[in-house]
C-alpha cells in the first residue's frame, strides 16, 4: 500500500540548519550542561538527531548529557531506562555524550488547579534542557496536546511520581492534566528550546523543527494535526480478523498503535475500522518483556507469554490507571491456533469468506497480507496494489509464522 512520503533528505543537515535558525545555542555558557532529553519510543532516526544536537551543543562550548524522559517505563528504574535507550541504539557511544538516568525528581511548582508539578532532578539541576521527541496522536485520548513535546514535559521528565500524578485522574482528564502540568514546565524549568519531528507512515522522518521555547505551546497542535494528516490506517472496514505479528514499546506505548486499527484502551479515544478478533502473535526483544497492550487483543501466543514480565508490564498499567491494557487474553500454543480461535469466535457464518488481515506491526502498514475475501476490497483502494497469487500461510512445523513483511 502506498502513502504520501514527504521526507527529510538530510536529517544531520536539517538538526543544524534548524537549531542555528531557531538560535537555540544563544546565550550558552562555557561549560553549561545542557540536559537534552530522550523518550522510550522506536522515533526514526533518533539516535543521529540526538547525536548531531549534542555535537551542536557542544561547538557552542556547553556540555550535554542524555537524560531518560519516559515517565514509568523501564519498570519505572533508572537502571530500565537507561536499558530502553540502549535498546533503541541511543547509547554514550552513539550519541557522544554521557546518559545520566535516575528517577528522583524535585517539585518545581503547582498547576492552578492544585497539581504538584515535578521534573527529573538531573534535568532541573542543569543550566539548559532541550526537548526532542516526535509529535503524533496518542493512543488512549484526544486533546491539542498528545505525544509529543508537552506530554514529554508533564509526564516524560516527571518521571514515576509525575506519571502516576498526571494519571490517576483517568484518561479522561489527560489532555487537561498534560496541558497545565507541561505550562508549569515551560515556563519554571530551564527550557532551551525543542525538536519536534513528525513521521510519514513509512516511519521515516517527514518533517523536523526546532522550536523556541515560546513557540512549543502554539506549533506542536499544529504538528499534531500534520502528523494525523500523515498517519497510516488500516483501509479495510470491517475486519473479522485483524493478526499483528509484535508488539512492543519500541512501536508504541500500548505497543502498537491504536489509532491504526482502530482498537483502543480508553473510552477517550475512537476512530478507525471495526476489528471482531485481535491477535498479537509475539513481543519485540527491545521491549525487556514489557507486553503493556496484549490486554486490547483477544487471543495471543504461548511464546508472547513466556517473553512477558510481569516486573517490567504491571507499573506501565498501574500509573496509567488502564488494567484493560496488561490483562491476559486466551493464550495459545501456536501463532496457527491463535488464528484458528479468532476465526473460530469472529461470528460469521461462512468462515471461508472470513475478512482476515494480517501486518508485521503498526509501524510496518505498507505491506501485509489479506484473505481471498478482501481481495475485491483491495481491487477498489487505489493506493493498494495487489502482489502474487493466493497461498497458504507459512507455518513451520511447529505451527509458528515467520515475521511478515513490512514497510
Amino acid at each position: 500500500m502506498s502513502f504520501e512520503r514527504p521526507t527529510v533528505p538530510d536529517v544531520e543537515t536539517a538538526v543544524l540548519e534548524e537549531i542555528e535558525r531557531a538560535g537555540l545555542t544563544t546565550g550558552v555558557g562555557p561549560g553549561a550542561r545542557i540536559a537534552i532529553t530522550a523518550g522510550s519510543r522506536g522515533i526514526a532516526n533518533y539516535a543521529r538527531i540526538i547525536a548531531t544536537a549534542v555535537r551542536t551543543l557542544r561547538a557552542a562550548g556547553a556540555a550535554p548529557f542524555i537524560v531518560p524522559a519516559m515517565g514509568s517505563h523501564g519498570g519505572a528504574t533508572a537502571e530500565g531506562q537507561r536499558a530502553l535507550l540502549e535498546g533503541m541504539g541511543v547509547t554514550e557511544e552513539t550519541v557522544g555524550a554521557p546518559i545520566e538516568s535516575s528517577m528522583d525528581v524535585v517539585r518545581i511548582g503547582t498547576t492552578p488547579d492544585g497539581l504538584p508539578v515535578n521534573i527529573d532532578r538531573l534535568a532541573s539541576q542543569a543550566e539548559g534542557i532541550l526537548l526532542v521527541n516526535r509529535v503524533k496522536p496518542h493512543v488512549g485520548f484526544r486533546g491539542p496536546y498528545e505525544s509529543g513535546l508537552f506530554k514529554m514535559m508533564a509526564i516524560g521528565l516527571g518521571k514515576q511520581h509525575g506519571a502516576g500524578l498526571c494519571h490517576d485522574l483517568g484518561f479522561g482528564r489527560m489532555a487537561q492534566n498534560v496541558e497545565r502540568i507541561a505550562t508549569v514546565v515551560l515556563r519554571e524549568a530551564p527550557i532551551i528550546g525543542a525538536i519536534a519531528t513528525v513521521e510519514n507512515a513509512y516511519h521515516e522522518t517527514a518533517l523536523l523543527e526546532a522550536l523556541r521555547p515560546e513557540e512549543i505551546a502554539p506549533r506542536e497542535p499544529e504538528l499534531l494535526d500534520e502528523a494525523r494528516r500523515l498517519l497510516p490506517v488500516l483501509p479495510f472496514d470491517p475486519v473479522d480478523v485483524l493478526v499483528i505479528d509484535r508488539i512492543g514499546k519500541d512501536i508504541s506505548g500500548t505497543g502498537f498503535d491504536t489509532n491504526v486499527i482502530g482498537r483502543f484502551h480508553t473510552p477517550y479515544a475512537s476512530g478507525g475500522p471495526e476489528v471482531t478478533r485481535l491477535v498479537i502473535l509475539d513481543l519485540t526483544d527491545v521491549s525487556h518483556g514489557n507486553a503493556n497492550g496484549v490486554g486490547i487483543a483477544d487471543f495471543t501466543t504461548r511464546r508472547l507469554y513466556e517473553k512477558m514480565s510481569f516486573d517490567d508490564t504491571y507499573p506501565n498499567s498501574l500509573t496509567s490507571t488502564v488494567p484493560i491494557s496488561v490483562k491476559l487474553p486466551m493464550v495459545l500454543d501456536s501463532d496457527r491456533l491463535a488464528i484458528k480461535a479468532a476465526v473460530r469466535t469472529c461470528n460469521i457464518r461462512d468462515k471461508s469468506a472470513v475478512r482476515l488481515v494480517r501486518i508485521r506491526d503498526t509501524l510496518s502498514m505498507t505491506a501485509f497480507e489479506i484473505s481471498e475475501s478482501l481481495l475485491a476490497d483491495a481491487s477498489r483502494i487505489q493506493a493498494i496494489s495487489v502482489a502474487g497469487e493466493p497461498r497458504e500461510l507459512g507455518f513451520d512445523e511447529r505451527g509458528n509464522l515467520p515475521l511478515g513483511g513490512g514497510r
